[in-house]
């Protein structure tokens, strides 16, 4: 941009000479001093204090008094709103810069320009260049400021899906070492009601068998690395949850209930103690509702209350980032939001 208006300014300050040969006098002064006003535009982002004091030396010696040349006001407006940009009035550089932007404007009011209009216009041009930059600035710091805050939120998220994927990875392998243990006593269980009559397939049951076991000893020492203190307990049922959060929230099903997958009901466990723990810290709410829906290939929880500030605590903060990361493992969609009468949040999981 500064490359720009140094052309702009040179290619009007030439024009201005050629065009008006009966007024500028010398050619050759104007001439120079128009492609020496350029370069300093050229600049203008490096010393705008320093090039507006040459900038006016470069207008006092160029024009001698006989003829005020336009590209002149042209590159101070320029360099006015230059320093308006760079310098925080409040700064020392700023207060430098504004004295140098009003010393420019006295030096313009020696000129021909003695007319009180001419005063006053000039005024307004450059109280406009200098205002402009200073919004032009602060404009920038607004923008830098949102984007490091966006980047931060994000990496915030990032950091928060990585914690919630780690915990359900915990939580299921929790799962997987129940299941392996079901299925090694069973198969212990089988080996034991064959008997010797089947010698083969009870060599081979006892080879599961061992396998199982060796697999729940390899499960337990990996929970036992990753599990963390933070981490929550182990789940209960949805009636004691419930009614652990006390005599506000109730617990309505609907449909004919069903065993769950057990990744499944964790799910539902955890999206429900969640969404309860948004509505005691943040919702301010009087009554909550848990409806679960069981329908054939699915399952619904909608946790709703009659609260005021708990859509906006659970719609910005982590929680609601681990409901969405659980519903979506299991191909499933989490939808959360404000209501007329408080806030609901829905979550529908396939049951396989």
């Amino acid at each position: 941009m500064s490359r720009v208006l140094a052309v702009l300014v040179v290619v009007a300050g030439l024009a201005e000479v050629v065009g008006r040969p009966g007024e500028v006098g010398d050619p050759v002064p104007l001439a120079l001093g128009a492609l020496a006003a350029g370069a300093l535009v050229w600049f203008r982002t490096r010393f705008p204090v320093a090039l507006l004091m040459a900038l006016v030396v470069v207008g006092a010696v160029s024009a001698g008094g006989v003829y005020y040349p336009f590209w002149h006001l042209y590159a101070t407006l320029v360099l006015v709103h230059t320093i308006g940009w760079a310098y925080e009035l409040r700064s020392r550089a700023g207060v430098l810069g504004l004295a140098a932007v009003v010393a420019a404007w006295a030096h313009l009011q020696t000129r021909l320009w003695t007319d009180p209009p001419e005063v006053l216009i000039s005024a307004i041009f450059y109280v406009g260049a200098y205002t402009t930059g200073v919004a032009l600035r602060r404009q920038i710091a607004r923008t830098r400021t949102m984007a490091e805050r966006a980047v931060r939120l994000e990496l915030e998220r990032e950091h928060a899906v990585r914690q919630e994927r780690a915990r359900i990875a915990r939580e299921l392998h929790d799962v997987v070492a129940h299941n392996v243990s079901l299925m090694t006593l069973h198969t212990g269980g089988v080996r034991r009601l064959l008997g010797p009559a089947f010698p083969r397939e009870v060599e081979l049951l006892h080879g599961v068998e061992r396998a199982g076991r060796e697999a729940i000893e390899e499960l337990r020492l990996m929970l036992g690395m990753l599990r963390e203190p933070g981490d929550p307990s182990p789940p209960g049922t949805l009636e004691d949850l419930v009614a652990a959060a006390g005599p506000g929230v109730g617990l309505t099903t609907v449909g004919r209930p069903r065993p769950l997958p057990p990744g499944t009901g964790l799910s539902v466990y955890r999206i429900v103690q969640e969404s309860l723990t948004n509505v005691r810290k943040h919702a301010r709410a009087g009554r909550a509702e848990v409806t679960l829906t069981y329908a054939p290939g699915s399952v619904t929880v909608t946790i709703t209350d009659d609260g005021t500030g708990g859509g906006e605590a659970a719609g910005t903060g982590h929680g609601l980032i681990g409901m969405r990361e659980r519903a979506a493992m299991h191909g499933g969609t989490l939808t959360a939001g404000p209501t007329p009468s408080g806030y609901r949040v829905t979550a529908v999981l396939p049951t396989g």
